[in-house]
């Protein structure tokens, strides 16, 4: 005899937890008594007639498109098994509940799942009477699905309504991607049979199919052996199906004789801890195959026969498919929900990254500003320009008269140095420069560390951003420039007296300007004094006086407050623009602000429908039991 299964391990005789008639003149297994075949199962009300105004398919398209929009582009801990979770949805909604709705009297389908080497061609093609579905001891021995159903229904499964992302063959195939559909005039009509990959594949994308295929299931039969009915894996899955209110039979393949009564009672206690006590558990001795690969016929009579008696009452199919599609239905509404706070934590996420870079660029900018206030960009080589230019009375000079223009010629052109003026400014500007330069850098650093102790924002970063833009210098350089044009426009326009100021002319302008610009710069809001200024105090009171007397004191502080807005302002787009080069990168992974939202509002419609649609008038469950003389199942 050649050994049953889809390995050479032996099995046999299903015992519905009753135990079965043995070959050798045992009891009919079909015939009353305490080894009888468990009951058929039935409903446990009549089916509810469909609504005359269904909502649950606009419902569930609305759903389906934002379920198609959402995104979880920032990699937090929640990104992936969301992601998962909606690509799960999407394909269960495509696959199944969008079809079955739109069809309840189709066909029932059971997807026969379980673990590598359980068994489950084999039992197929028993139970069809077919080599239908490759069975071998190469695993995996089904690498794509195999549809059997009777030649009435194929048309049904045939059209693609069900599972439309798998192409349909008549042939065998290793596509994942291709369902074989089979023709066995043994099987009723009404009653499929979809043999899926091994849920514990060592191929990923057979995993994958599995679970996709689990999914589109009215009824799932799970088979699984007596070595590894406590896997992790199949416990998973069935906690899933539960959760979702999928229908389930249970068959445990390959029991030794001597260890069917302690293993089966086992598996019943674990199945009604897991609150899946209801699901039929038939169980099946070790035994051989016949020739042809298939179980004796008195080895699958019990759970024929179970299938056939569901396949002839279209009641209890109808109780089966409602069942299981309003147990998915209910269970959208709390897996959307999870969704929605993941696509909520995605947008906090997004926000506070964003708000650890405007931090650190609102700090760059409160340094300058303090640089501004506390008079330290007055030290070093602004100090000892400003210090040349006034002590020397080169800043009165330069408000007498235009002689003083000709004067600063004469003296560059023999001297070669700049006058005393010009070396001020060019001292303002390489100060401003270095201090812009540095904030820059820090507010990049801390930028950088912030996003990198952010799991998302880890993600997101790229070797340039810890680092100013390579062009900061020259537009740091570029908007001093302008700030300092700026000043001698604010002079030559607001400057009090403008009778002076057209009388002087550019000279004066420039040289008041200056002045303004050290304003800027002085905790006085003013022109410094005291030690800052100890060797030019002198003639730094004469210069402040006269600027009083030609402007006006509270003139001067103003163009000095006015001046000093616009340096900050300017300071602040520059550094604006650095923190543009963080903020594009979340802006392109932000996910839309309106996700969340859309999510709840499209589950909470779908559960108002299901809530009316009728499915939800079938309690408890769809199946009756099996149960056998000692009330194990």
């Amino acid at each position: 005899m050649i050994p049953h299964g889809d390995s050479a391990t032996p099995s046999g005789v299903p015992t519905v937890v009753a135990r079965t008639g043995q070959p050798d003149g045992g009891p009919d297994p079909t015939a009353p008594g305490e080894d009888a075949v468990p009951p058929p199962p039935a409903p446990a009300a009549p089916a509810a007639p469909a609504p005359t105004e269904d909502g649950l398919p606009p419902a569930l398209a609305g759903l389906r498109a934002v379920l198609g929009a959402a995104r979880f582009p920032l990699e937090l801990p929640t990104a992936e098994p969301a992601r998962r979770t909606t690509a799960a949805l999407t394909d269960q909604l495509d696959d199944y509940l969008l079809p079955r709705l739109a069809q309840l009297d189709a066909p029932l389908l059971v997807v026969v799942g379980g673990s590598t080497g359980a068994g489950k061609s084999t039992l197929v093609n028993s139970l069809v009477q077919a080599r239908v579905s490759a069975a071998g001891v190469l695993r995996p021995t089904t690498r794509s699905p195999v549809l059997v159903c009777n030649p009435a229904d194929a048309a049904w499964f045939r059209q693609g309504d069900l599972l439309p992302g798998l192409t349909r063959t008549t042939e065998p195939s290793e596509d994942p991607g291709t369902l074989q559909l089979v023709n066995a005039p043994a099987l009723p009509p009404g009653l499929a049979f979809l043999d899926a990959p091994d849920i514990d594949s060592v191929v990923d994308a057979n995993r994958a199919l599995a679970g996709q295929l689990l999914s589109a299931a009215d009824l799932w039969l799970f088979v699984t052996t007596a070595a590894r009915y406590a896997d992790a894996v199949p416990w998973e899955l069935l906690r899933t199906a539960r959760g979702r209110g999928t229908v389930i039979a249970m068959v445990l393949d390959r029991v030794p004789p001597e260890a069917t009564d302690e293993v089966a009672a086992h598996l019943a206690e674990m199945l009604a801890e897991q609150d899946l006590g209801a699901a039929p558990l038939f169980v099946l001795p070790e035994t051989q195959v016949d020739g042809q690969g298939l179980l004796p016929d008195w080895a699958t009579a019990p759970l024929a026969t179970w299938f056939h008696q569901l396949a002839a009452d279209a009641d209890a199919r109808s109780a089966v498919i409602r069942q299981t599609l309003d147990g998915a239905l209910a269970a959208l509404l709390p897996t959307v929900e999870a969704l929605a706070a993941a696509a909520d934590e995605q947008s906090a996420a997004a926000d506070a990254l964003d708000e650890r870079v405007r931090a650190a660029y609102r700090g760059a900018h409160r340094t300058v500003e303090q640089g501004l206030r506390d008079g330290r960009l007055l030290r070093g080589e602004v100090l000892a320009r400003w210090q040349e230019f006034v002590g020397t009375g080169e800043f009165l000079r330069s408000l007498e008269a235009r002689i003083g223009r000709l004067r600063d010629r004469l003296v560059a052109m023999v001297t070669g140095r700049p006058a005393p003026a010009a070396e001020l400014r060019t001292a303002i500007e390489s100060q401003l420069v270095t201090l812009l330069r540095g904030v820059a850098a820090e507010a990049a650093e801390n930028a950088y560390t912030g996003w990198k102790a952010h799991p998302a924002g880890a993600e997101l970063l790229t070797d340039g951003l810890a680092h100013p833009s390579d062009d900061l210098p020259e537009r740091a350089e570029r908007l001093v420039r302008d700030w300092q044009r700026a000043v001698l426009e604010l002079v030559r326009t607001e400057g009090g007296d403008k009778r002076f100021v057209a009388r002087t002319a550019a000279y004066a302008v420039n040289a008041t300007g200056l002045a303004v610009m050290i304003a800027v710069f002085a905790s006085t809001a003013f022109i410094p004094t005291g030690a800052e200024v100890a060797t030019g105090a002198g003639t730094t009171v004469a210069a402040q006086a006269v600027l009083q007397a030609i402007f006006g004191d509270q003139a001067v502080r103003t163009l000095a407050s006015k001046a000093r807005a616009d340096l900050l302002k300017r300071v602040r787009t520059l550094l604006d623009e650095e923190a543009a080069r963080y903020l594009a990168r979340t802006g392109q992974a932000r996910p839309d602000a309106a996700t969340a939202a859309e999510l709840r509002g499209a589950a909470a419609w779908v559960e108002v429908s299901r809530q009316h649609s009728g499915l939800t008038e079938t309690p408890g469950s769809a199946l009756t039991p099996a149960t056998n003389e000692g009330g194990v199942r």
